[in-house]
């Protein structure tokens, strides 16, 4: 499966090199960069609702209109999931209130497990029947406290998160971090990384058969280096190298 992010924790300041129409903050930029990155290949979206000052949000109104127009712009079998990192709203208890009260539900939300009240967030979506991805970040104590958990078998996936943005050693990190969760994961994994890591980690992730993401959450340049044009020449560009992963097979 290949996930496009589409936009991420971002503001339009790091998008100068770009045309400006690349970065969606609004819910129908969102639905238009969704509908071609489907149209390029992606079968998953993730994205971040925003406000009117481009910052992340888990307000009830801005997610209902963010997750309703991408629904309307794509396929009914393309999932469409939101993020509920603790940038947001610190307070874990607030955020879970306001996940309660969306009046819109995405199919699924990230919930980073090595934020503080992971469970207590995950637990409130599992409850109202929205899928989890449990965002296990590369560097921290997430992997253990995930496998720990009694919710690890119910999560709809395990998002293993690279954080080491060097092209040099970010799959040798992705291997670690693939390690540390070793045979107790039951769900599937989507294996992704970030800037310089995100495309030295997509290939990993092709040749192992895992699940894979690809977006301007994640990148802003294509495999040569040149400055992607939005999110659909980001999932052209990974479905070829992911067609070249799973042909290579596991090195």
């Amino acid at each position: 499966m290949l996930q496009a992010c589409l936009n991420g924790a971002r503001d339009r300041t790091e998008f100068r090199a770009l045309p400006i129409t690349a970065f969606p903050v609004t819910a129908e930029e969102l639905a238009a960069e969704a509908r071609r990155a489907v149209e390029a290949g992606a079968e998953d979206i993730h994205l971040h609702p925003k406000d009117g000052e481009g910052h992340d949000s888990l307000a009830p109104e801005l997610v209902a209109e963010a997750v309703t127009a991408v629904r309307a712009a794509v396929p009914k079998e393309v999932r469409i999931g939101v993020t509920t990192g603790a940038w947001t709203v610190p307070d874990p208890r607030r955020r879970a209130d306001l996940i309660r009260s969306w009046p819109v539900l995405p199919d699924h939300a990230s919930v980073n497990w090595h934020e503080e009240g992971a469970e207590t967030v995950a637990g409130v979506l599992l409850d109202l029947g929205v899928g989890v991805e449990a965002g296990i970040y590369s560097g921290t104590g997430a992997a253990r406290a995930f496998l720990a958990s009694p919710l690890a078998a119910r999560v709809l996936r395990v998002l293993a998160e690279v954080t080491d943005t060097d092209p040099g050693t970010a799959e040798a990190t992705a291997a670690d971090l693939m390690k540390e969760l070793g045979e107790g994961v039951t769900v599937p994994v989507l294996l992704h990384g970030e800037e310089g890591g995100a495309w030295p980690v997509l290939r990993a992730a092709a040749r192992q058969g895992l699940d894979c993401r690809i977006g301007l959450e994640d990148v802003l340049v294509l495999p040569d280096g040149s400055p992607a044009g939005g999110n659909a020449a980001l999932v052209h560009a990974a479905r070829n190298l992911v067609r070249t992963g799973r042909a290579t097979g596991s090195p």
